[in-house]
């Protein structure tokens, strides 16, 4: 068995969410946006880089996930925005699972 270490966040569980779907967290004062996409798990700072909108409200198709304000598009791999307005990458958090529980190292 896997033992992680305190900078590890139990953040859900793997079947809180369907593939292309999203959520948002709350780790410590960290706000992160939870997608599972083709049943792999990735995490990504919560907010957009352009302005205050929650990503996790937006729209995830394949590995872009639309922010719900300005329809900014990010890779939720890599953290890189991938059109207008937003032109700043977001915070890209490392994700492991073990047994059910997803993890998130912010």
């Amino acid at each position: 068995m896997e033992t992680l270490g305190p900078e590890w966040a139990c953040v859900a569980q793997t079947d809180d969410l369907e593939d292309e779907e999203a959520l948002g967290v709350q780790v410590g004062e960290t706000t992160v946006a939870l997608y599972k996409v083709e049943g792999a798990f990735f995490a990504t700072h919560g907010i957009c880089s352009h302005e205050f909108a929650h990503l996790a409200e937006g729209f995830l198709e394949g590995c872009e996930i639309e922010c719900p304000l300005h329809q900014a598009r990010f890779d939720v791999r890599t953290g890189q925005a991938m059109c207008r307005p937003a032109t700043e990458p977001i915070q890209v958090y490392p994700v492991k699972v073990v047994g059910s529980d997803v993890y998130v190292k912010v």
